[in-house]
């Protein structure tokens, strides 16, 4: 855990967000500036500032995000219409946290990428 991560802080429940799916390892929780009518943002417990910092021991963590997103989209009522797991890096992408995250957006047809 990182001390002014803000995700760090959500997934250590020091700071609130409306948590919607929790195992050992993830946390998912609403996204405050939503970009669909379902979007959601899973996170790793464990702080990874980007993509360019995992490590191949973190390969069975970003395996349990894929895992978790199926069941997370079924308890949004997405699941058999389908969704979206996106995942930025930098700032010219769009990451503004800088620890790693997951959006699964959903409730509306999505635009092509």
């Amino acid at each position: 855990m990182m001390l002014n991560c803000i995700f760090c802080k959500i997934a250590k429940k020091e700071i609130p967000a409306k948590i919607v799916y929790e195992d050992k390892d993830l946390v998912a929780f609403d996204d405050i500036e939503p970009k669909a009518p379902v979007h959601v943002l899973i996170i790793p417990k464990k702080h990874i500032s980007s993509v360019k910092d995992l490590k191949a021991e973190d390969k069975e963590l970003v395996g349990e995000i894929f895992l978790a997103a199926p069941k997370i989209a079924k308890e949004k009522g997405i699941a058999e219409t389908g969704y979206r797991i996106t995942l930025n890096y930098g700032k010219d992408a769009g990451q503004t946290v800088e620890h790693i995250h997951f959006h699964l957006l959903g409730g509306h047809k999505l635009p092509f990428a």
